[in-house]
């Protein structure tokens, strides 16, 4: 990344599964990176930032051996000393220069998710879920201070250019800084509402960043006197009864703006594709990499702990025999200043309409999403979350066509074909119904499309392959045939497009990201050749082959007519339609097949297994019978358990709302109307 202008220079795909963390030798220029692939690469830096869109090609050597997946990575300033720490409980130490492992240092009874490396490469600090921090001397190899101040999982460490005071923070929310030279000081630095996920300390010492899983980054500024003070052994216990705070004001809200990393979020996986939308755009949909909303990364949990927003209690033990200690107060109440971040997503809901998705952010704030076209449509406010999900669902059934994912604190819309019981192609709507007619056209009415293959074309739709198509050679007079050997179809779909800045990730079924980009940038040669890699079949035969999905859903039923209408039958007509055949339809089949008022000669007894819908001609938008004149729905009417049926409802709905039993054929009655 371009750090002063927020772009991303060039991506590198040497890993095989989730990169879980990153290491720098800032004397060597060297960074060592690691992650679920239980494999740690070496990049030199120099060579990383010559790197260009056409030139991307780049050797990285490698350190193995690991046994798990490797969470936490410390690395020297001069690159001499490589520490890893994983699921196996234990650290691995690397020398870089050669590539080999020198030793393993045991001690932690959990994953270790977090490591620092002096300067001189001679001694470790290690955080682990087991709530514990332990100093290691790598001559000795061996552990020389373990100490217990948290209650849950330590995440985060920092220490001082002279490795003299420390700074961890965890899951329970809580920071505590401890003076490794007495292994009695101890103390409570602050308290965070959300789990601890980094800290950083200025280059100074003279300020500690603190970041969670809000999106706030906090800065306290660290005072010299304070700390000495809190650890000088005079004035220890004055100190735990009466704790020192130089910051009673409330915290200032910079106003330095931020390096963002992710606007939304789609992926087309091989079997798997994802939109996503953020919080606080206008414009969403499809994955994350954008540079001007709220930043967005996925992490893989394989195990490992997952932040919580509870924050626990913030008691002091430490493990080397001074016990545990009564509750105490932060050091500082509150922050001096901090960076803002956007809120993120907490709460989703997809209307029934399975198309727009309500969310609820940390700020409290209610949005509507149009996921069919990338979009937020409406910031609602801070109106009440329940109360606005029931005055927006409508009694429509559409099935499930994308799955919602919030770990990224954004809305992240996962597609994929027909993988836990999620069809991308399985919703088919009336044009009408989906606002996409054409008033003028009344034969565009109940033209049913498919919102899967509609959001799939839009996401591809700058993509040349979809538009641009090599023809063959025809073997007449051996020439191509065509301008230029191509010839070229409507670009996306025909409907709408969504926003270029779109970002898409195609990911495998696992999840492990293939090749991500904006939706805009597909139009590169270079990124042509990779998606022409990546894209999975099943999305390559919608966007590029332009072959139609075929409706799967039917809805089996009886058509009988009602015990008020005075009509007799004695065989029951057994009929299948599409799940989106509106009552409209099946009324003018009885007028036309069942009641053989249009004068055809095929009758309902032979009209078992009957397809009501689907390759008649479609009616007109008035649904009018053209031999009496009169709409079908003032001619008769058709109930579902002694309920008129709207003419406009298709039968998903009848079945899910009104028969509410999909095991069981739906039954209809009809009757004459006088």
């Amino acid at each position: 990344w371009n750090a002063h202008k927020g772009f991303c220079m060039s991506t590198l795909r040497t890993h095989k599964d989730y990169v879980k963390a990153l290491a720098y030798a800032r004397d060597r220029e060297q960074v060592a990176s690691a992650g679920l692939d239980k494999t740690i690469f070496l990049w030199d830096v120099q060579t990383l930032t010559a790197l260009t869109a056409s030139n991307n090609t780049v050797t990285a050597s490698s350190l193995n051996g690991n046994k798990d997946s490797i969470y936490s990575l410390g690395m020297n300033a001069s690159g001499t000393l490589i520490v890893s720490g994983s699921t196996e409980k234990l650290l691995r130490v690397w020398d870089p220069r050669t590539g080999n492992k020198t030793m393993k240092l045991k001690g932690h009874t959990d994953n270790v998710k977090t490591l620092l490396v002096n300067r001189d490469g001679t001694q470790v600090l290690s955080g682990s879920s087991d709530g514990t921090i332990r100093l290691w001397n790598v001559g000795q190899q061996r552990c020389i201070i373990s100490r217990r101040m948290h209650c849950e999982a330590v995440w985060a460490l920092q220490a001082n250019d002279v490795w003299s005071r420390i700074f961890c923070g965890g899951r329970d929310g809580t920071v505590w800084v401890s003076d490794l030279r007495d292994p009695d000081c101890v103390r409570l630095f602050c308290k965070e509402s959300a789990p601890v996920l980094r800290l950083l300390l200025s280059p100074d010492n003279t300020h500690l960043f603190v970041a969670t899983t809000n999106s706030h980054v906090n800065c306290y500024n660290i005072s010299k006197r304070l700390l000495d003070h809190c650890f000088d052994d005079a004035l220890r216990n004055q100190c735990l009864n009466s704790p020192l705070s130089n910051n009673t004001q409330q915290p200032k809200i910079s106003q330095q703006s931020s390096i963002n990393t992710g606007t939304s979020a789609a992926t087309a996986a091989h079997n798997s594709t994802t939109t996503a939308t953020t919080p606080n755009s206008t414009a969403a949909a499809a994955a994350t990499v954008s540079s001007a909303e709220s930043a967005a990364t996925t992490s893989l949990n394989n195990g490992a702990d997952e932040p919580s927003n509870s924050t626990a209690g913030a008691g002091s033990a430490v493990e080397n025999g001074v016990g545990e200690e009564a509750e105490e107060l932060p050091l500082l109440e509150r922050c001096d200043w901090a960076i803002p971040g956007g809120p993120s997503i907490r709460a989703a809901v997809i209307l029934n309409d399975k198309r727009h998705v309500l969310t609820k952010d940390t700020d409290d704030r209610v949005a509507i999403y149009d996921i069919l076209k990338a979009v937020k449509v409406e910031d609602l406010g801070t109106v009440d979350f329940e109360q606005e999900k029931e005055r927006r669902n409508r009694a429509v059934f559409v099935p499930n066509w994308f799955t919602v994912d919030l770990k990224t604190g954004l809305l992240t819309i996962h597609l994929a074909e027909k993988r836990d019981e999620v069809d991308c192609f399985s919703a088919w709507v009336a044009a009408r119904e989906a606002a996409l007619h054409t008033p003028q056209d009344p034969a565009s009415f109940d033209v049913k499309v498919n919102y899967g293959e509609l959001l799939l074309k839009a996401l591809f739709e700058h993509w040349p392959r979809t538009y641009c198509h090599e023809d063959d050679v025809e073997a007449t007079n051996g020439e191509m045939s065509g301008h230029n050997g191509h010839h070229h179809t409507q670009p996306g779909n025909q409907y709408f497009s969504i926003p270029p800045h779109t970002p898409l990730i195609i990911s495998e079924v696992q999840g492990r990201t293939l090749y991500r980009l904006l939706c805009s940038d597909a139009s590169g040669d270079t990124e042509g050749v990779l998606l022409q890699e990546t894209v999975p079949t099943w999305v390559m035969d919608v966007v590029v082959a332009k072959n139609a999905p075929k409706p799967r859903n039917k809805v089996f039923f009886f058509l009988l007519p009602h015990h008020s209408s005075g009509i007799k039958r004695d065989k029951k007509d057994r009929l299948s339609a599409n799940d989106f055949i509106q009552i409209r339809k099946v009324q003018e089949h009885v007028i036309d097949k069942v009641l053989n008022y249009s004068g055809s000669n095929s009758n309902a007894d032979n009209s078992s297994n009957n397809n009501a819908n689907s390759n008649a001609p479609t009616p007109t938008p008035t649904g009018e019978d053209k031999e009496n004149g009169a709409p079908s729905e003032d001619r008769i009417q058709l109930l579902c358990k002694d309920k008129v049926l709207d003419s406009n409802m298709d039968l998903r709905t009848v079945q899910h709302f009104i028969w509410g039993n999909s095991a069981h054929d739906l039954v209809l009655h009809y009757r004459l109307l006088k």
